[in-house]
């Protein structure tokens, strides 16, 4: 199974860093064919001085301590926590990994191990591949859709719901791999929301297919067509409605109107200090700081209860409860049981095996459809709590995710220390495992003023330092974690990354872009097709093609 938490990178130039089971990283030289087989992560910055592991833990607990507040200005619709996961499993997805030892092409194992943002974690190796033709339909163009499981509260839920779950497997001796979703990527059901928001692309996806068929195409000729329309519409949406939702816009308009300053420097623009040059062809790389700190910032996003649906909601007439972290971790394939009888760190606890009917997502409830004029589909007053929102980022987290859930260890028979469990503490390891730069480190690279002790130590309505010890606190403020260095920056920004932390996530997005098989970058003509406009394609626009812009299908509970 593919764990959530990376237990070691291959930096190219400097070798495999790991812990291996120490105090302190280790650095090895894998050989040539490992090398190809490692995912391709680069250093950006200088290497770091490791903060010690006291001043970690007591940072990790003062950052889920105390409570965190919504989004304003922007206020920021509490989908955007889970498209950016949606995301970030695209980015370090491997469509390779499942064929080592096979006949796989070193021009595939490149592309397959460099980050890309062209949707290998929904398309795997492609309907022709032995073993992912698995996710797709008999026709080898759709992909397949699953069913949920009924429930008896109401006409809406006693039934199955076919479409509205991800497809799973039923097979295996083990309720764990009769639950497990037939996705290229595990990670997509490790939360209900995420795994909801897969099952959206599963259908955007195959309505794309539907309608290029009409116009005459088939085969292997639409699949590839349809595939193509399909990532360059989700490009342009993550370049024009998502990045500018959490980054400071100033910062995207630039690097997407004048190129990269300082990550993998395209040739005629002003080689910056540690920039290398790409040229065309070359394979882009992961920088280290943006994998292991500054696209972290959704931790921060994420709300501890949601308004789910009509039935799991905090005014619920059912007597149910909200849609807790908790919940939403215990009804999905890789975390949980997808049972309301199990428990959430036992698999093969619970009676279900695919999703329940009244868990299915009202996606009303996780984007505003206003934006795209779609007024009725806005929750109405009398039908509960309406729009939930995600949670400021800055530098505090929610109190469930101080206690993470066996299943994102991998294995769920791991029993680790209670502060090994916290989320914040392991980002914060992780920065030790390799080396990071600090934030006073990269600031001073991008040439920027950087944070002032005191805004370090005291922020704008983020975590609280008093618990630490004034050792612990002289030493957060001279050498700051890079991922709460870039949260700091955020919170003196309204809540959108800025400075470093933009400045990191909107030049990896654009690399990443520009290096994908399909790429709008590279298609400098390509316009969207299926929103409202030529220049307009937003998440809600995908979703309203998605479910054919009816509210039975966004919302099928009613």
């Amino acid at each position: 199974m593919k764990r959530h938490m990376r237990e070691d990178y291959f930096v190219v130039g400097e070798g495999l860093l790991s812990f291996e089971g120490r105090r302190e990283p280790a650095v090895r030289r894998p050989s040539t064919t490992a090398e190809l087989r490692k995912f391709r992560f680069s250093r950006l910055g200088p290497q770091g001085d490791a903060l010690t592991e006291e001043a970690r833990a007591a940072l990790a607990r003062a950052m889920v301590a105390g409570t965190s507040t919504d989004s304003a200005e922007p206020a920021v619709p509490a989908g955007f926590t889970y498209l950016g996961q949606f995301v970030d499993h695209d980015l370090t997805m491997d469509a390779t990994a499942a064929a080592l030892g096979e006949d796989v092409s070193v021009d595939d194992l490149l592309q397959g191990r460099s980050p890309a943002l062209d949707l290998d974690s929904l398309y795997g190796r492609g309907p022709q591949d032995k073993k992912d033709k698995v996710f797709y339909a008999e026709d080898g163009l759709h992909l397949r859709v699953g069913t949920t499981a009924a429930v008896p509260l109401d006409a809406t839920t006693n039934q199955d719901r076919d479409g509205f779950d991800l497809p799973r497997s039923g097979l295996g001796s083990s309720k764990r791999e009769r639950q497990a979703a037939l996705i290229p990527d595990a990670r997509n059901d490790e939360n209900l929301a995420v795994a909801q928001t897969h099952l959206a692309f599963i259908r955007f996806h195959n309505r794309v297919v539907d309608q290029l068929a009409t116009g005459g195409l088939s085969g292997p000729a639409l699949f590839r067509t349809a595939r193509s329309v399909v990532v360059k519409h989700y490009q342009w949406m993550l370049r024009t409605d998502f990045l500018p939702r959490i980054v400071a816009p100033a910062i995207v308009d630039d690097v997407f109107t004048n190129g990269r300053r300082f990550f993998e420097v395209s040739p005629g623009y002003e080689q910056r200090r540690r920039g290398r040059w790409v040229q065309p062809g070359d394979r882009p790389t992961m920088p280290i700081e943006f994998s292991v700190a500054a696209y972290r910032l959704g931790h921060s996003m994420v709300r501890e209860v949601y308004e789910w649906n009509r039935f799991f909601n905090t005014q619920s007439q059912f007597g149910l409860p909200a849609g807790t972290l908790e919940l939403l971790f215990q009804f999905s394939g890789t975390s949980g049981n997808l049972s309301p009888d199990g428990t959430v760190d036992d698999p093969e606890s619970g009676s279900f095996e695919r999703l329940p009917t009244n868990w299915i997502a009202d996606f009303r409830r996780l984007y505003d459809f206003a934006e795209a004029g779609r007024d009725d589909l806005v929750v109405r007053p009398e039908e509960g709590p309406g729009l939930n929102l995600t949670r400021r980022v800055d530098t505090r987290m929610v109190d469930p995710l101080r206690n993470l859930p066996l299943g994102s260890f991998g294995e769920r028979t791991a029993t680790p220390a209670e502060i090994e469990r916290n989320l914040a503490f392991r980002n914060l390891t992780r920065a030790v495992m390799v080396r990071l730069a600090s934030g006073q480190q990269m600031a001073e690279l991008f040439d920027l003023v950087p944070l002032k002790p005191d805004e370090i130590l005291h922020g704008e309505n983020g975590a609280v330092l008093d618990e630490l010890t004034d050792a612990q606190k002289d030493e957060v403020a001279r050498n700051t974690p890079l991922w709460f260095y870039i949260l700091r920056e955020a919170e003196f920004n309204g809540g959108r990354l800025d400075g470093v932390g933009g400045r990191i996530v909107a030049e990896v997005f654009h690399r990443a872009m520009q290096g994908s098989r399909n790429s709008m970058l590279r298609d400098t003509s390509w316009r969207p097709t299926l929103g409202p406009d030529r220049d307009t394609f937003r998440m809600v626009d995908l979703l309203l093609f998605a479910y054919e812009g009816k509210a039975e299908l966004l919302n099928p509970l009613g």
